[in-house]
């Protein structure tokens, strides 16, 4: 086994462990611990939530779910060489959960607490948990179902520059100017609220808590990407904006759909992550990088039988004809999915969670025949334990 280089407990929160991560984007959040290139080494991590979800069958804890505490992330790890420039590296060699703790929750979070891709369908908080066997995981929450997983960090990408971070700031900010009383809001702004900044301390930490950038979206330099083939046997290519890099990584998900469409949408877990990291000098101008990329690992669930669900961009509620929009066309898909999967004895409730956290696949279909944009969504029928094509 690598060495573990960040280990937690799971009985204690974040700020109370042996090295204490973060939950917060900044450059001046202190390194753990460092690495060199051609290191391999393991780094443990709790659940997104830092361990506020319980495994019982009360969604009450969804519900008030205090998401100032979120995510919380292992690290920074500082890569020794790495500078502003560089593309730094990752390969996943393994990933999993901790021994003892081998069970996952998906949630729908309530429209007033973070919300959902379908929160005016389902504004209200459900939960269920899944047991793992192996590769395998099944709900006492959603019966007939049964799937292999696609296990992967939901969340990992590297610290960002000053210039980098006030460029978010003021953007999201000027966002949220638009329309500023919307629930849920079009982004989280920095929230010194339950921050946690590895050993800051005093006026430092209080600075870079007003500052600090909270983790919920993707950007630039990786982040809550929540891509589900970012898995064993990926490369990820990383931009390098600080000295060191100062890689973070959290957000463990056993399974997740495509567009982890309720939010809290893959199934949820603590786990460790196995890593190689190395770096390519120079690498962002010699290959134009703004975002990450990757090269997707080997290994996937084998499934070959779909049934596919098409939407287009037209508004559900409404009937307004909305241009190439492929938010409402995928929002389409997932509710014919989802109206589909009820009369099957599903609740809607237990239909999105599903669509959320089975290996689906999502495609943009059609981007060009105007006016409608066209997505997909293909559900693995080999997940049921029961036949549920059209007959």
């Amino acid at each position: 086994m690598p060495q573990v280089l960040f280990k937690v407990d799971l009985t204690k929160p974040m700020s109370e462990q042996e090295l204490v991560g973060h939950n917060r984007w900044h450059p001046d959040i202190p390194a753990v611990v460092s690495v060199n290139p051609g290191d391999v080494f393991r780094i443990e991590c709790k659940d997104w939530t830092d361990g506020q979800i319980k495994n019982d069958d009360n969604p009450d804890d969804i519900r008030d779910v205090d998401l100032t505490v979120v995510h919380v992330l292992s690290g920074p790890i500082y890569v020794n060489g790495a500078q502003p420039g560089d593309i730094l590296v990752v390969d996943i060699l393994d990933i999993g959960a901790l021994q003892g703790d081998e069970w996952g929750f998906t949630g729908i979070f309530a429209k007033e607490n973070g919300g959902g891709f379908l929160t005016e369908h389902f504004p209200t908080a459900a939960k269920a948990i899944w047991d793992f066997q192996g590769i395998y995981t099944a709900s006492r929450h959603i019966p007939k179902v049964r799937f292999a997983g696609i296990t992967h960090p939901g969340l990992i990408g590297c610290a960002p520059s000053q210039e980098l971070l006030n460029k978010w700031n003021k953007r999201e900010a000027e966002l949220v100017a638009t329309n500023p009383d919307r629930v849920p809001p079009l982004a989280e702004l920095p929230n010194p609220k339950n921050a946690i900044l590895g050993s800051l301390k005093g006026a430092e930490f209080e600075r870079v808590a007003a500052e600090a950038a909270r983790t919920v979206p993707p950007r630039e330099h990786g982040g809550n990407c929540d891509i589900k083939n970012l898995s064993r046997g990926s490369r990820i290519y990383f931009p390098v904006y600080v000295e060191g890099a100062k890689l973070s990584m959290g957000d463990i998900h056993f399974s997740q759909g495509d567009g982890e469409i309720s939010f809290c949408g893959a199934i949820e877990m603590s786990g460790y992550i196995d890593l190689h990291v190395d770096i390519i000098k120079g690498g962002m101008d010699k290959y134009a990088m703004i975002n990450p990329i990757f090269k997707p690992g080997p290994v996937e669930p084998r499934y070959s039988e779909y049934l596919v669900f098409e939407g287009i961009s037209v508004d559900e509620f409404t009937g307004q004809q909305y241009y190439m929009d492929a938010h409402v066309a995928y929002r389409r898909a997932c509710l014919n999915a989802i109206e589909y999967l009820k009369k099957f004895g599903f609740t809607g409730e237990q239909a999105y969670l599903l669509l959320s956290c089975a290996p689906v696949e999502g495609r943009i279909s059609g981007i060009v025949d105007i006016p409608n944009a066209c997505c997909t969504i293909a559900l693995p029928t080999e997940i049921f334990q029961m036949d549920i094509l059209p007959s």
